[in-house]
């Protein structure tokens, strides 16, 4: 990070940076945890491709545009993020997508859901400037999310998936940098 002192930085100011240094080529390998007796966990590699994206650039006016914003320039940065899923150890079929996501003020705007194709909104929190966490609600389910970077190489991820106040679902990442953008 620059040399300002990370107590002096807005939580904008915090995710952009966030966003900045997660930009590059990475491998995560995951594993979700279904809390039924009688689903087994699923394990996943996938390969994402993490762009920044600087305020004023098209991705992200269009985002604003999908969300409502009026001044579409407001969005501080964001990230476009592109995937492809492998699953081990079951018959599904590859998956890969894309997603674009923005930062303004508290809220992180993106044009997907884990869940859904429309577009959502989290609310972030910093506990420290290296931990993003992320609270995403829509069709009934809440999304509560932690990424942590780990150095310049790892990140680790935890999301928990609650449906009318249980949890259904843990997914555990760790991500590890192929190409350093930095």
């Amino acid at each position: 990070m620059t040399s300002v002192p990370t107590a002096q930085l807005s939580a904008e100011a915090l995710a952009v940076e966030f966003l900045r240094q997660s930009q590059g080529e990475w491998v995560s390998q995951r594993r979700y945890y279904t809390l039924k007796p009688d689903v087994e966990t699923q394990e996943i590699v996938s390969y994402l491709s993490v762009k920044f994206l600087e305020r004023g650039c098209p991705e992200l006016f269009q985002l604003a545009q999908l969300h409502g914003i009026e001044e579409a320039a407001t969005l501080a940065g964001g990230s476009y993020v592109t995937w492809r899923s492998e699953y081990t150890g079951t018959t599904r079929k590859p998956a890969k997508g894309s997603t674009i996501f923005g930062v303004l003020g508290d809220r992180l705007y993106r044009d997907r859901g884990f869940a859904t194709a429309k577009p959502v909104i989290a609310i972030y929190t910093f506990n420290k400037p290296s931990t993003l966490c992320l609270r995403t609600e829509y069709n009934g389910s809440v999304f509560e999310e932690e990424i942590k970077l780990i150095g310049e190489h790892y990140r680790t991820r935890q999301t928990i998936i609650s449906r009318a106040g249980e949890e259904v679902m843990i997914g555990q990442y760790l991500e590890k940098r192929l190409i350093n953008e930095q």
